[in-house]
């Protein structure tokens, strides 16, 4: 009879535990509600702006442990855009992107940690054949939000520059600047 009350014990304590320990989230970027824009300063005077059309990516949420969090992007070089044809073709060519060469942009995180608004984040931005360690803050990832119904999601935004110098893209910087501005809203859905 004791070892059967100690058995029921363990038992219940077991499953207790396992009630209460959380497991990190898995979320796909829904290209449909999310952006990456940059900008360039043209000829010094004002910013000429564009965006990627083909974003993917997941992401790993562990709000309990956010240093087992992980965050990783792609975004096809091919899909530049600018608004002007003649201009996105040079984009495309050896020149700039080069995207025959190195058609993916990508961002693998390295380390993540909780700060006031969101997630300091340290990876790997390959860009231009590139692999470059970036560090930047994911605002967002508080609160989850279910829209349409059933689908969970989440949201990021981020603000920063990287000089594409680094990246090898030295072509023209006396007309555009090294400094590219980029500014991304990405949503989540739970998997």
């Amino acid at each position: 009879m004791l070892t059967t009350i100690r058995s029921l014990c363990i038992a219940i304590l077991v499953a207790a535990v396992g009630a209460t320990a959380h497991a990190a989230d898995s979320y796909a970027v829904d290209p449909v509600h999310s952006s990456v824009s940059f900008k360039s300063l043209h000829a010094g005077i004002s910013y000429i702006h564009g965006r990627f059309d083909d974003v993917s990516g997941q992401f790993v949420i562990d709000k309990d442990d956010p240093a087992k969090s992980s965050f990783a992007l792609s975004i096809k070089t091919e899909s530049v855009n600018t608004n002007n044809a003649k201009r996105d073709e040079h984009l495309r060519a050896p020149d700039y992107f080069n995207v025959k060469q190195f058609p993916t942009l990508t961002f693998q995180s390295t380390s993540v940690k909780a700060v006031e608004g969101g997630y300091e984040t340290t990876g790997d931005l390959t860009l231009h054949g590139v692999k470059k360690p970036v560090t930047f803050t994911l605002k967002g990832g508080d609160k989850t939000v279910e829209f349409p119904k059933g689908m969970m999601r989440v949201g990021f935004t981020v603000l920063l520059s990287i000089k594409r110098s680094d990246f090898d893209m030295k072509t023209g910087l006396e007309a555009l600047s090294d400094e590219i501005f980029i500014d991304m809203g990405v949503e989540a859905v739970k998997q």
